[in-house]
């Protein structure tokens, strides 16, 4: 079965398409279930209002756009609601109100090492030359994926993005270690990122997927998932990169699953 529970609404404030051109493409292009996980809203205590993501005003009509493009599309393609999720301690029971909304799934996506995600807070900057970041960012993806509200780990390799090469240490090594010890623990997969392997192509060398980190990840039986990350319709049609992400986890003999425990796959 081919399926991508990775998917974004213009409502993140970077994305384009609407549910219904989203749920084309993936039909067009051989998907049987399409899963929109949008980055998600969080009630900031400080005030703080994101640039990446909808407010907690416009979580209502994220829920009911997606339920519609459900019934739209029933028979045709199967439709799951999701959002893609940080792991901030602070909002847990948040978390667990929108699963009681209806939320079907989340996928831990660690974006940022604090809450309200101010500059020099982002993952991949405060990783960039700083082990013992690096170390705090495998920490809250284990405190994460054992709450067990968490299906996937998004782009696991996130914090290496803008983490030059030659600087994949033995602390980068220790961080891959614990995310895949406890994706193994809890049983649930980490994600190869299509969105990432087309910016790569497109000459972003430091941007996921990391080519050594999944080398290195490689000597643990982790179970892995593709990802199309989709911001945009087209991306759910560009077969060469599933096959190319498909290709890279068979060669390094990864096990690819084709679903996650989702309501209604």
């Amino acid at each position: 079965m081919k399926a991508n529970f990775h998917t974004h609404t213009p409502r993140c404030q970077h994305a384009s398409g609407t549910e219904e051109e989203y749920a084309r493409a993936a039909a067009e292009a051989g998907f049987e279930v399409l899963g929109f996980s949008d980055h998600c809203p969080w009630p900031y205590r400080t005030g703080y209002v994101s640039r990446i993501r909808m407010t907690c005003e416009e979580l209502d009509g994220y829920i009911a756009a997606v339920h519609r493009v459900r019934e739209e599309w029933a028979g045709r393609l199967r439709v799951c609601l999701g959002m893609e999720a940080e792991y901030y301690p602070d909002y847990v029971d948040h978390l667990r109100r929108m699963r009681d909304q209806g939320i079907d799934y989340y996928l831990l996506g660690q974006h940022a090492m604090n809450s309200e995600e101010y500059p020099g807070q982002w993952t991949a900057s405060a990783c960039e030359e700083d082990d013992d970041s690096v170390l705090r960012f495998a920490d809250s993806i284990t405190e994460g994926v054992r709450t067990g509200l968490y299906a996937c780990v998004a782009h696991p390799d996130i914090y290496l993005r803008r983490r030059p090469p030659e600087r994949f240490n033995r602390a980068c090594e220790e961080a891959a270690d614990r995310i895949a010890q406890v994706c193994i623990e809890q049983n649930i997969p980490v994600e190869f990122n299509l969105l990432g392997l087309d910016c790569r192509k497109r000459g972003e060398s430091n941007c996921y997927p990391v080519p050594a980190f999944w080398q290195y990840l490689s000597r643990w039986k982790v179970k892995t998932i593709i990802g199309v990350d989709a911001h945009d319709p087209a991306l759910l049609r560009r077969a060469d990169l599933w096959q190319e992400g498909m290709d890279t986890l068979t060669s390094l003999g990864f096990e690819v699953l084709d679903r996650l425990p989702v309501k209604g796959v």
